[in-house]
């Protein structure tokens, strides 16, 4: 078994033959947990895939740990972090019996936006060839972004042909013009050159860059909803992302700073306890919905301070609740702000699938129901064998779709400036995730 990795000295992702047995490893770093995955990716048996896969993905080897030196998703602690990833990439190289030295890591940080460009070539012989297309996403990506963003994906979303659109696989088509709709999602360019940073300097190298929601879309999403129109609601410890997904494509991502963690905090000073005990108090007593009996359920609150002979403060559980769902209340109405001012709420239909970690909030899904007036669902990782009990909840689910990723990154051009490559100052990641992409698939 070959483990994906550095190539002939870079840190680009090894070619995946859909003969051959390989592995990746994963890297989550999140605002509350920190998580590697290691699996062995093995080729499918002729009509076993699923549709868009080649693999079947099987987890051997996973390590935790409590995030340290991570805020919002952005390394705020070069030295803490650091910490928390070697020691949690170490368990999974123990448990999988294998050594790694590079992974692909997700983006939750940067302020994830999206962008949509066009591009149009003549065709050059009587039918759309390799080359062509080649040469209409190479103009695709050729446009440049703005001063201080990056470019974390470059995703082919529809060609067209002699002006009709809706062509999905132009090859071998006839006609004179070939166009293509790229979906370019960007981020702040800073806070991803400090996480390469911080992952160099657990002497592992960056093979890929993956979008919270789009892993996590690729990790949950069924092929109707895919293609029919869904989007992915993936709320963490400290910021909530978003996928829209139409016709079997990723279209748009976006994301604001407010997670599970801000409602630890409101319940920690309206009820003057710590954050431990509001913690706690959040995922044994509270809900998003406030119902009548909550007043008649008192809950004993440890008071905040070292003092253990201090009286616990006595509280109706509706005192909790309407603190939660305050908060529950404005992320749902910024999700569904953000989808408004995306063009795509009237294009996606009437699904939204959370996920999460924040996500498994008693109440949430039917208080997502009423202010997003949609069909709600709690999405939980799908496709991958092996996981144990911990990893199978909304939790990990964006874990596990940068499992699936290499299979779903074939179509993908990286393009970045080549002046934000060459400030990474490790040879430029981005370019070789760009080179790996061409001569793979």
């Amino acid at each position: 078994m070959k483990l994906i990795g550095p190539a002939d000295g870079g840190s680009s992702l090894s070619r995946l033959t859909p003969k051959k047995t390989t592995a990746v490893a994963v890297l989550d770093i999140g605002s509350s947990k920190i998580c590697c995955m290691i699996a062995r990716l093995k080729p499918s048996e002729p009509g076993e895939a699923l549709p868009g896969r080649t693999h079947t993905v099987q987890l051997i080897g996973i390590g935790h740990q409590k995030a340290r030196g991570v805020k919002s998703g952005a390394i705020v602690d070069l030295e803490a972090a650091e910490r928390a990833i070697r020691l949690a990439v170490d368990a999974a190289e123990r448990m999988a019996r294998v050594t790694i030295d590079s992974l692909v890591v997700n983006v939750a940080s940067g302020r994830l936006a999206s962008e949509t460009f066009s591009a149009q070539v003549p065709v050059a012989g009587a039918e759309v060839g390799e080359a062509d297309i080649g040469r209409v996403l190479a103009a695709g990506r050729a446009h440049s972004v703005s001063e201080g963003r990056t470019v974390v994906h470059s995703l082919p979303i529809g060609y067209s042909l002699d002006g009709h659109r809706g062509v999905r696989d132009p090859r071998g088509m006839v006609g004179r013009t070939l166009g293509v709709d790229m979906h370019v999602v960007t981020a702040n360019f800073a806070p991803l050159e400090n996480l390469e940073l911080c992952v160099n300097r657990s002497h592992l190298a960056i093979a890929a860059t993956v979008a919270n929601p789009y892993a996590s879309g690729l990790a949950t999403l069924v092929d109707d909803e895919a293609d029919l129109g869904v989007v992915t609601v993936d709320l963490g410890a400290a910021t909530t992302t978003m996928a829209v997904f139409l016709n079997g494509q990723f279209i748009h991502a976006d994301g604001i700073a407010i997670g599970g963690h801000h409602i630890t905090v409101d319940i920690a000073r309206g009820l003057s306890t710590s954050l431990e005990s509001a913690e706690r108090l959040k995922l044994m007593h509270g809900s998003a919905l406030v119902s009548g009996a909550d007043d008649a359920d008192i809950l004993s609150v440890p008071p905040l301070g070292d003092e253990e002979r201090e009286v616990p403060n006595r509280l109706p559980r509706a005192a909790l609740n309407r603190i939660i769902r305050a908060r529950v209340e404005e992320i749902l109405e910024l999700v569904r702000d953000r989808l408004n001012d995306s063009g795509f709420a009237a294009l996606v239909g009437r699904r939204i699938v959370l996920t999460g970690g924040a996500s498994q909030l008693n109440g949430l899904a039917e208080a997502a129901r009423r202010i997003l007036a949609r069909n709600v669902r709690l999405g939980r990782p799908l496709g991958v064998s092996g996981l144990p009990e911990v990893a199978r909840g909304p939790s990990h689910a964006t874990t596990v779709g940068m499992l699936i990723y290499p299979q779903a990154g074939g179509i993908e051009l990286s393009a970045h400036r080549p002046e934000a490559v060459r400030a990474t100052g490790t040879g430029g990641y981005f370019s070789r995730f760009s080179r790996w992409l061409k001569e793979s698939f």
